[in-house]
């Protein structure tokens, strides 16, 4: 995976101005870094914290909740800490902004519009098929 250059660069907004990132390693506290054990056990518990985050946010892919917004947020406990989740999280950030920018073209919404209502159409005439065959009866009722 490229997830670009490790410096600390600029970032394309959605209004085309550029905005700055800021720099890659610890947000721990000063007093926590000049530590060594202690910080060791901060990154730890940040760790732990994150990867409770993600897996809750994992279970609830197929369950009800909202799934992958919790695993950003285990996403974004890690790159308080973590190099490696913070490359990813910058990563993750320009391939959403790309998404947005090309949702936003003319043409790419046209065709989804477009996509949708002949989606929306073909749904409409598959329910009135089966309510003309079957009239407003529940599958499992029906006698054939």
């Amino acid at each position: 995976m490229n997830t670009g250059s490790d410096e600390p660069g600029e970032v394309a907004t959605a209004e085309g101005e550029t905005k700055s990132e800021g720099p890659l390693g610890s947000r721990a506290p000063e007093f926590i870094k000049a530590r060594r054990a202690l910080h060791l056990s901060w990154q730890v518990g940040v760790f732990v914290v994150g990867l409770a985050v993600v897996g809750a946010g994992v279970i609830m892919l197929p369950l009800p909740g909202p799934g992958w917004l919790v695993i950003f947020g285990g996403m974004a406990i890690w790159a308080t800490e973590f190099v490696w989740a913070q490359l990813v999280l910058r990563w993750t950030k320009r391939k959403v902004t790309e998404a947005t920018q090309r949702a936003l073209d003319p043409k790419v919404r046209r065709r989804n519009i477009i996509l949708t209502s002949v989606g929306v159409v073909i749904v409409a005439a598959l329910g009135g098929v089966y309510l003309w065959k079957f009239g407003v009866a529940m599958p499992w009722n029906i006698q054939e």
